[in-house]
């Protein structure tokens, strides 16, 4: 069951550390561990840009 939905099995039962992620999360995850260190980098720089920002918001509203 958990190849026909593209997912671990800990998902499929609720467990695990991506167990609360929906496929389409899982599924960007898995593609971003398949990419070059570089490119990856560069991602991970714009995502923290955004998390940061956020957080800022977030903090602000409070």
């Amino acid at each position: 069951m958990a190849k026909v939905f593209s997912v671990t099995v800990d998902f499929l039962i609720g467990e695990g550390e991506n167990a609360s992620y929906d496929k389409e999360t899982v599924n960007r995850i898995n593609d971003i561990q398949k990419m070059d260190d570089e490119t990856k980098k560069v991602l991970f720089n714009v995502i923290d840009t955004y998390i940061q920002n956020f957080k800022t918001k977030q903090a602000f509203k409070k």
